[in-house]
């Protein structure tokens, strides 16, 4: 599109925005009407360990969402000379899960607990038993049953149970709706009636009779909601809250709140059976869209849905690029005091390219990057480590490498029990995130590691936020389209991408590096447990 073209296109309100509450930065990105985006802006925040639990607030998550819409609209007015007064759709993302409870009038009963906590081991396990259904830890259920068998004061007085998306779009709309696909990390879904599996609702109704809480499950859960379905619209108060200058009028469609999973999914254009992705940020999961139920119930797998409902396998595990991040930025601080500063793009590009040099095992290097407890590998807490064999010499190559293999390393412990022993079958992997924004490396070290090949698309960078504006368009333009055949259709095709195979040297290497971390696990462990 011209800029003329787009300059028209917001004036006439066919954008869409999609915002996405990420775990260090909110990001606004609004596309046009053919899907590309044309502005974008951000805000970094970071979460806050108080108290022993991962939170953020929510006043923080208020202002942020309006320092990036602003920073948005400071870019649409620098690019096209005009200002963002109305919208064709609008949806909100965030970080999955965890738990937040609202009263009747919409007042926060506790602390907003992450996704990062580990808190909730026991619950998650009582549950998965009773349900025979894996409930992870993060799950909101898992949460909400911990507070109940605490007795938290809160609990008689709770009357919304939502997460840090289906806040945001309640602020916005006035309306307690969620996206089927986040709802799927609250409470299990049913995926033939696209709604929270009625047999475990009774069940768990029956412990809150046990504990004499006066309100069932089904009255304090969000309406779930397919993509495509419409989930009211900005009011007057919402579009305040989001532009308090005033310029941004309501009455604009809002699509169902998702999980930045489901974002993921849209972005990388897999919804469909046999599709998967993986997101690799201050997190990092993998998600494939099932033809088949699994066989048995594993703790390592967490079941949730596509955007659209349809079942997905998922392995998440809770850190990332974090301990990554913090040696980069060592690094950086040596260049500085050599005086060879380095724009921060620059420094990543040139470590992450000097692990393609180091000895594919790593050379008697092990690395976890565990900032909190990892339930795929059975930590309970967390703290970063570097072990290495002092009988082999360590160059640059082999640390980064051993750093980049360190963010994969839970992940294919989980991947290997979908792929080997269920045979699911996956024909497309494709990866986003912070991870394979430096070209090649990890795209094809994940290739390696995970046995599979690994698609990145030219739009890999835009991410959650540009899934969400996708979603957000598709519920007011769907015209009848299955989610899956209007992002083959409307958005990627011709869509423009690199595919890496799995080189042998990697997976042989990464094969010998990941049995050397699994034989440290034990060390790990103590040293999470071990407070100094």
């Amino acid at each position: 599109m011209t800029t003329t073209q787009i300059t028209e296109a917001i004036n006439a309100g066919e954008t869409a925005l999609g915002i996405e509450l990420g775990s260090t930065c909110i990001k606004a990105v609004l596309i046009g009407p053919d899907h590309s985006p044309i502005a974008a802006g951000a805000h970094d925040w970071e979460n806050r360990l108080e108290n022993g639990i991962w939170t953020y607030r929510l006043e923080d998550a208020v202002l942020g969402i309006q320092s990036a819409y602003r920073a948005l609209t400071e870019d649409v007015k620098e690019k096209y000379g005009t200002g963002l007064c109305t919208l064709g759709a609008l949806g909100i993302s965030a970080m999955m899960h965890g738990y937040l409870p609202l009263d009747k009038d919409g007042r926060q009963l506790s602390e907003f607990r992450t996704w990062r906590n580990t808190v909730t081991g026991e619950e998650a396990a009582l549950l998965t038993e009773r349900f025979r259904f894996n409930i992870p830890q993060r799950w909101s259920i898992a949460h909400l049953y911990r507070a109940i068998r605490l007795r938290e004061e809160h609990i008689p007085a709770l009357a919304h149970l939502t997460t840090l998306a289906g806040y945001i779009h309640w602020r916005l709309t006035g309306r307690h709706s969620m996206g089927v696909g986040e709802a799927a990390g609250m409470f299990p879904i049913d995926s033939d009636a696209c709604a929270f599996n009625a047999d475990m609702l009774d069940s768990f109704d029956a412990i809150l009779a046990e504990n004499h809480i006066p309100w069932k499950l089904r009255d304090v859960l969000p309406e779930v909601l397919p993509a495509g379905a419409s989930a009211g619209a900005l009011t007057g108060d919402g579009a305040k809250l989001l532009d308090p200058t005033g310029l941004l009028q309501p009455g604009v469609p809002v699509c169902p709140p998702e999980g930045d999973a489901g974002t993921g999914m849209a972005a990388t254009n897999s919804v469909a059976p046999r599709t998967g992705n993986v997101s690799a940020g201050t997190s990092i999961f993998a998600m494939v869209v099932l033809e088949k139920p699994l066989s048995k119930v594993y703790p390592e797998l967490d079941m949730v849905t596509t955007p659209a409902g349809d079942p997905v396998a998922m392995v998440h595990c809770n850190t990332c690029t974090s301990d990554l991040d913090a040696w980069v930025s060592l690094f950086g601080q040596l260049l500085d005091r050599a005086g060879a500063k380095l724009p921060k793009p620059q420094l990543y590009d040139m470590l992450y390219n000097a692990a393609l040099s180091g000895a594919p095992d790593c050379g008697g290097v092990a690395a976890y990057n565990c900032y909190s407890g990892e339930p795929v590998i059975g930590l309970s807490d967390g703290r970063p480590l570097l072990m290495r064999q002092p009988d082999i010499p360590m160059g640059l190559g082999e640390f980064m490498r051993a750093q980049l293999y360190a963010a994969m390393a839970p992940l294919k412990l989980g991947m290997d029990l979908l792929l080997e022993k269920e045979q699911a079958a996956l024909e497309r992997l494709t990866g986003h995130g912070g991870l394979f924004k430096t070209p090649t490396v990890g795209q094809r070290l994940m290739a390696g590691a995970l046995g599979v090949p690994v698609s990145v698309m030219e739009t890999a960078g835009e991410g959650g936020p540009w899934g969400m504006a996708i979603l957000a368009m598709y519920s007011v333009r769907g015209g009848g389209l299955t989610l899956s055949e209007y992002l083959e259709q409307k958005v990627f095709a011709g869509a423009k991408g690199s595919t890496a195979q799995p080189e042998p040297e990697d997976t042989e290497g990464f094969g010998a590096f990941l049995k050397r971390y699994t034989a440290g696990l034990p060390v790990e462990k103590l040293a999470g447990e071990t407070k100094f």
